[in-house]
């Protein structure tokens, strides 16, 4: 498209007159001729705002979107009431950028300070921040604020998410941090094979609860076991399923991290999402990000400030203790809208009734011959099966309109539910398997 640049050719010739410069040629002068570009770029030309959308639609008619979905593996499909898009879809909201200047980003302060209110009251810990991108990021962060100078490993169970997994090692090459993976056994961590790792020099133990199987862990004995050895412990958790779930505060967790999408923002093919993160008291200067504090002005009014942390943290590198410098406001704000409209009784039916329909999930596939892989292992809205078959039921649902679970390897398949499954759309994934059993 062209035709949106915002002067005509006469004020961009008294500009460059006024700068000193008889032509666009001579305001490149001090460029090397070797590296100034010949001719023009290999683009397509320019066309109409009508040209330009008929393309952009064809090229998303190209995409495949599945009406029926049975995936989550960190991504999960879950109710929007209406009212959130209403809230934060309006401009002003929309258009707000990082609050430097306090004093007058009062609406954008306050939306994050109930944010970071709302993810303490899940978390069960004293201080929340806001600005990390997503889950991974967040639960990077959070190993390197446990590191100091007498301890620098980090364990990180290998039934973590393995995006989480990749971004916590890109973090911590950069940073001299050593990480080590904990085994896994039938689904869960080893814990075991955790206590024989735990040494001196470890700062902390990263574990997700649910896991990346979706089993439940057991993360009261392993927060227990970090703790006796000096370390941290950092759970990365789901935030639908501590309306169930006992939170990290409750189990000692040093700092709780995870990704905010499940709480009001859609799937929007990856992103953007928001993580969040929440510590003790003891950690709470360590946060990254921002941290908003609540206060009085001057005449006793109720105010918001940035609290904790100077400004330098965020915008000079060579101060900066993360790389944390964008703003994932608007992500937050979604999360609060969406957290003040369902409630604790909505946002508990709704982990309620994730949890119901991914066992009734699992029991109709174990019936159709797709059994699941970790006996005895309890899990939240995810789970695993395992069978020969398994890349014959994905196509099959594939061609029905059934986006099925996530194939791990040739025989497992990590399959999810949450409240927007329908039993029929249950039953039919069900008598699909059975067909594909029998043939």
């Amino acid at each position: 498209m062209n035709g949106y640049i915002p002067n005509t050719s006469d004020e961009q010739r008294e500009m460059l007159r006024q700068s000193g410069f008889s032509s666009f040629d001579d305001l490149y002068r001090d460029v090397p001729e070797s590296v100034r570009l010949k001719g023009l770029l290999d683009l397509p030309e320019a066309m109409s705002e009508l040209e330009v959308r008929r393309e952009l639609e064809r090229l998303a008619s190209e995409n495949t979107v599945y009406k029926h979905i049975f995936r989550g593996a960190g991504a999960y499909r879950h109710y929007i009431p209406a009212i959130v898009d209403e809230v934060t879809g309006k401009e002003e909201f929309r258009t707000a950028y990082t609050p430097y200047q306090a004093e007058i980003s009062q609406g954008v302060l306050q939306s994050i300070f109930e944010y970071q209110t709302d993810i303490c009251e899940l978390t069960g810990l004293e201080a929340a921040n806001a600005s990390v991108y997503d889950g991974a990021c967040a639960a990077a962060e959070a190993c390197e604020m446990c590191r100091d100078r007498k301890r620098s490993r980090v364990l990180v169970s290998s039934a973590v998410d393995p995006k989480i997994i990749s971004v916590v090692r890109t973090y911590s090459f950069g940073r001299d941090t050593e990480v080590t993976l904990i085994p896994e056994k039938d689904g869960a961590t080893d814990l075991e094979a955790l206590k024989e790792a735990l040494s001196e020099d470890v700062a902390c133990v990263l574990m997700q609860q649910p896991n990346f199987y979706g089993s439940i862990e057991d993360m009261q004995a392993a927060c227990t076991l970090a703790h006796e050895a000096g370390a941290k412990f950092v759970a990365s958790v789901n935030p639908v399923s501590l309306a169930v779930l006992q939170s990290p505060g409750e189990y000692g967790a040093d700092v709780a991290v995870g990704d905010g999408q499940p709480l009001g923002i859609p799937l929007s093919w990856g992103g953007p999402y928001v993580g969040f993160m929440a510590a003790s008291e003891k950690m709470m200067r360590k946060l990254p990000g921002r941290i908003v504090g609540q206060t009085k002005d001057c005449d006793g009014r109720r105010a918001f400030v940035l609290t904790l942390q100077a400004r330098e943290q965020h915008i000079r590198r060579e101060k900066a203790s993360s790389n944390i410098c964008s703003n994932e406001a608007l992500c937050a704000m979604r999360t609060a809208v969406y957290l003040a409209a369902m409630g604790p009784e909505g946002l508990r039916q709704a982990a309620l009734q994730s949890s119901s329909k991914a066992h009734y999930l699992q029991e109709q596939l174990e019936a159709a011959g797709f059994k699941k892989a970790f006996e005895g292992r309890e899990f939240f809205h995810e789970f695993v099966t395992e069978s020969d078959r398994s890349a014959e039921l994905l196509a099959a649902l594939k061609s029905d309109g059934i986006l099925g679970g996530l194939p791990l390897d040739e025989r497992r398949i990590l399959w999810c539910a949450t409240e927007m499954n329908t039993r029929d759309e249950i039953e039919k994934v069900a008598a699909i398997a059975k067909e594909v059993s029998r043939s």
